[in-house]
């Protein structure tokens, strides 16, 4: 009688622990019906983290030890892919693309570390010459039946369909000259905010813009790619950085007209800088 008694209650613990381990993708689904993006933000939240110098890091080293972590930013970008951008609002659209944008440069990262640089990753796009210069090119994500590249959601659709200069304070190339990546998704209902918000903090940092002491305005190379969604010109690149200058950066601006100098520096934005292969 003893040795049953034990028996039965081992096999209801067993079936006990089996029913918890049944809820668990239940709740997790539930989750990603009501916010899809909250699986993502966790992993942000836990990875990203805000540095004195202004620049935010990402821990690459622990999050590709942790194969759980891995498994839920590839299930993200998953089910992200099947959700429909076609339907939604322009901020909720916005926020999708900048949210899968962030999420597979993550992976591309991940899956390749340790590099020093993402440019070290290359795209598997032979006859593309710029398949050489880094991971950009290479189509890695399906999302209503598009075969879809980095350069694809960047340039052939967040660019020319939102046509917002800011867009290039979303998107996040895993690098220390890039805007930063929050520790957080994108969001609709703060978008707007959000979007000033990462406008201030990258120009009113010196990896962004600089007046040299001999009076000469130096800038990020993203405002020389993509000077025409600045304006066209060095003026209305000048104009776009006074609208988010503070104080100090703005009277120095007051006393340049043009443009000197760019630079990016393409170093891995990683919390260990030895990451070298």
């Amino acid at each position: 009688m003893p040795n049953q008694s034990a028996s039965v209650r081992m096999m209801r613990r067993t079936l006990v622990l089996g029913l918890l381990l049944l809820t668990v993708p239940t709740i997790s689904w539930a989750q990603a019906s009501s916010d899809p993006d909250a699986a993502y933000e966790a992993l942000l939240q836990r990875y990203v983290s805000e540095a004195p110098d202004g620049i935010n890091r990402i821990d690459y080293a622990g999050w590709h030890t942790s194969v759980g972590d891995r498994k839920a930013l590839d299930d993200y970008i998953a089910r992200t892919s099947m959700r429909k951008p076609s339907q939604m609002q322009r901020a909720e659209a916005m926020s999708f693309w900048a949210n899968l944008y962030n999420a597979v440069t993550l992976k591309v990262v991940l899956d390749a570390f340790p590099v020093s640089s993402i440019r070290d990753i290359k795209s598997d796009a032979w006859l593309d010459p710029k398949a050489y210069l880094g991971p950009w090119r290479q189509q890695r994500v399906t999302v209503e039946g598009r075969r879809l590249s980095l350069d694809d959601i960047e340039h052939t659709i967040m660019r020319p369909t939102f046509k917002d200069p800011r867009v290039h304070y979303m998107v996040n190339c895993a690098s220390i000259g890039c805007p930063n990546l929050m520790p957080r998704a994108w969001r609709s209902a703060t978008l707007d905010a959000d979007l000033n918000s990462a406008a201030r903090n990258f120009i009113n940092h010196p990896r962004s813009v600089s007046v040299l002491p001999t009076g000469a305005l130096k800038v990020s190379s993203i405002y020389k790619w993509f000077m025409d969604d600045f304006g066209g010109n060095d003026a209305g690149v000048i104009a776009h950085l006074r609208s988010f200058a503070r104080p100090e950066l703005l009277r120095a601006l007051s006393k340049v007209s043009t443009i000197a100098e760019d630079g990016y520096d393409w170093s891995l934005n990683s919390k260990s800088r030895a990451v070298m292969r």
